[in-house]
């Protein structure tokens, strides 16, 4: 099965996602522009309220649509985002002092540990590795692997 990508970073007019609601606990209704979507596809979208955080939905049916050509609306299903919130958080590299702002989903009544545990989490995703109590870049995780594999 394909994948799509609709998140708002790769956004074309020949590939384009129109609406994204939710329809109950982790059932969607989208609607696009393009891809030729396929039940059993998986499409990338990004989550309300975020610049960039995915959600990723499982096609159940597809309903082609005459008018616009090419447009579609699909069912599809995901996780359930009810009670939980987009938070936003940045974080520093140790060896470069790079910054990095990241945003990840934690539940709303989560304590402050469960939410540190998500954005951690989140940041791994990311490619950063953590480094005692604090992380590396990605860049700079590449550098000491490299210089730890070398033979002595």
């Amino acid at each position: 099965m394909a994948e799509h990508d609709f998140r708002r970073t790769l956004l074309s007019p020949v590939h384009t996602l129109i609406e994204c609601r939710t329809l109950a606990a982790g059932l969607y209704q989208v609607t696009g522009q393009g891809g030729a979507i396929q039940p059993g596809d998986t499409l990338i979208c990004t989550v309300k309220g975020s610049r960039d955080l995915p959600l990723r939905l499982s096609v159940d049916k597809v309903r082609c649509l005459i008018n616009p050509p090419g447009q579609w609306i699909a069912s599809a299903r995901g996780p359930d985002l009810r009670g939980q919130s987009v938070l936003g958080w940045s974080i520093r590299c140790d060896a470069c002092e790079r910054e990095q702002a990241f945003e990840f989903l934690a539940r709303d009544q989560d304590s402050l540990d469960a939410r540190t545990t998500r954005a951690v989490e989140r940041i791994a995703e990311l490619g950063w590795t953590p480094h005692g109590d604090n992380h590396l870049c990605p860049a700079c995780s590449r550098a000491q692997n490299s210089s730890n594999c070398s033979p002595s």
